[in-house]
Order: structure tokens, then C-alpha cells, then sequence
């Protein structure tokens, strides 16, 4: 059995069209579960009225997709949960493809990463996570037209979390004391930090080409001083859990060089950096 767990948030335009896409999927052993962040728009009653088999947790406030993700996959009965933004499109065979996968690939394997599109379904939005020597974090492919260069299935760092599948075995076996997906960040960066911990514990992340989504970004439109800031200081908060201090000092003058500068254009351009120092 499969679990979909989908975070919403004021999601009204989106939310439809992601439920659609799982229903209609030819595999059928699947529960849906979505955990609503305080929306005010008509997302909740849209999700009771057209589709009462869901399991709709509501949140009073948005509590950030961290949290949100770890309520759905607490209560969750799958052995694999597949975790969605509210803006992700399935393709039809999308469920078929990614368990078949996980099922016959290295036991190992706790992580799956399709092959996600943005919405105009030419631009790539990720096939995984890579991670620089700067201990950058990238979608592999964003921004680029596919024309076929990203056919080969292999082993990336991580999945992007606005579609990913992964092995609850796997979650139970890496969760810490911030929970699967570390609470703390509220959202940004921390599918890379789930996916570090996960290697540090012999799990690996598999990119499987044959399953194919879309996805349009943003549906919370949250600002660009907010990511911004959350992407700077969510970036260093993985550092010291999966690097630690010998880690970071190692990498010390490549990370002064590097991060000075933007810390400093932080300060003096963006309002939340100055509200949380």
C-alpha cells in the first residue's frame, strides 16, 4: 500500500487538478491523505465535498510543509509514501512506474525522484538533488528544456520533495528529534536534509526517468525575501547537522569567500535577516 501525502495551503486553483491526477492513476492500493495549513480560500470544503474518502487533517495556522509533511506521514498506513505539493500533475502512469521501481530495485534504495516538469511540460523543474562542494543545493536540470538528456535512470543525492517516494522504513529509520523532515526549517532545503541523513544511514536515492509529473511552483506564493532568507539560514542548518563544526571549518575559506558577500547583501537588502539575528 502506497500513501499520498499532500500539504495545502490556500490551494483552492491547484488542488483539484493534483487529486484528479491520483485518482485516475491504473495503480489503485493507495490512501490519500492531505494536511491543510490554515487555508481561508474554498480548499477545505472543495477536498469534503468532492472527494469525502480523503483523510483531511486541518491545521488552525500555517505551520510550514515540514510539519505538515510529518502530521500526514505519522498517521500514514503505506509502506511507501509519496509526498506532493498541491500543484503537482501525475502522469497516468506515474504510481504504476515509481512502486514498480522501488519494488525491484537495491534494497537500499528508500528514495525515488521522478522526472518533474514545470507546468509548460518541455522545462525541467528537477530530476534530483545535487550537491556542490560549496554545499550548495540544486534541482539537477531546472530551467532547461528536455530534449532527451535526462533519460538515463541512476543514483542522485536527493528527491525533490513537491513529488517524491519514499520507503516509511526508510523515514522511521532516519527520523531525529525535529521529526522526518526537520520541523525547524518550515519549508526550503529540507528534502536535502533528509536526503544527507539518509545516506549517512546507507540508504540511497534512485532517479527514475519513466515517471513523469508537472509541476507549476509557488502555488503559496510565498515571497522572495522569505525564501530568500529561509533557503540562506535552512542551508546552514543542514551544514551543522551533516557536517558538523570539523565539517564546516574544513570548508572555511571557500564559504567565507563565498558566503560573506551574499550574507552581507542579506543585511542590507532583506528585512528577515535583520528580524532573526
Amino acid at each position: 500500500m502506497l500513501s499520498v501525502v499532500i500539504v495545502t495551503y490556500n490551494s483552492e486553483e491547484f488542488i483539484k487538478s493534483c487529486l484528479e491526477s491520483v485518482f485516475i492513476q491504473g495503480y489503485k492500493d493507495f490512501e490519500v491523505i492531505v494536511i491543510d495549513n490554515g487555508s481561508q480560500d474554498k480548499t477545505n470544503g472543495l477536498i469534503r465535498n468532492t472527494y469525502p474518502q480523503i483523510n483531511l487533517i486541518r491545521n488552525d495556522k500555517n505551520e510550514g510543509a515540514c510539519k505538515a509533511r510529518n502530521q500526514g506521514v505519522e498517521i500514514a498506513k503505506g509502506k511507501y509514501i509519496l509526498t506532493l505539493d498541491c500543484d503537482v500533475v501525475l502522469d497516468k502512469d506515474f504510481l504504476i512506474r515509481i512502486v514498480e521501481v522501488l519494488e525491484s530495485c537495491d534494497k537500499n534504495v528508500g528514495i525515488v525522484q521522478p522526472k518533474i516538469f514545470k507546468s509548460d511540460k518541455r522545462t525541467i523543474f528537477s530530476t534530483g538533488i545535487y550537491l556542490s562542494k560549496l554545499r550548495r543545493f540544486y534541482d539537477i536540470g531546472n530551467d532547461v528544456t528536455d530534449k532527451g538528456q535526462f533519460q538515463r535512470q541512476r543514483y542522485v543525492f536527493g528527491a525533490c520533495s513537491a513529488a517524491a517516494l519514499y520507503k516509511k522504513e526508510m523515514l522511521e529509520d532516519i527520523k531525529d528529534n525535529n521529526g522526518y523532515f526537520d520541523e525547524r526549517f518550515f519549508f526550503l532545503v529540507e528534502d536535502a536534509d533528509l536526503a544527507w541523513r539518509a545516506q549517512k544511514c546507507g540508504w540511497k536515492a534512485l532517479y527514475l526517468p519513466s515517471a513523469i509529473c508537472y509541476h507549476s511552483g509557488d502555488s503559496s506564493k510565498t515571497t522572495k525575501k522569505i525564501r530568500q532568507y529561509l533557503s540562506f539560514r535552512n542551508r546552514y542548518l543542514t551544514m551543522l547537522k551533516n557536517d558538523g563544526i570539523l565539517g564546516i571549518l574544513i570548508r572555511l575559506p571557500f564559504l567565507i569567500f563565498y558566503d560573506v558577500p551574499r550574507f552581507l547583501y542579506l543585511l542590507a537588502t532583506n528585512r528577515y535577516i535583520w528580524l532573526k539575528i
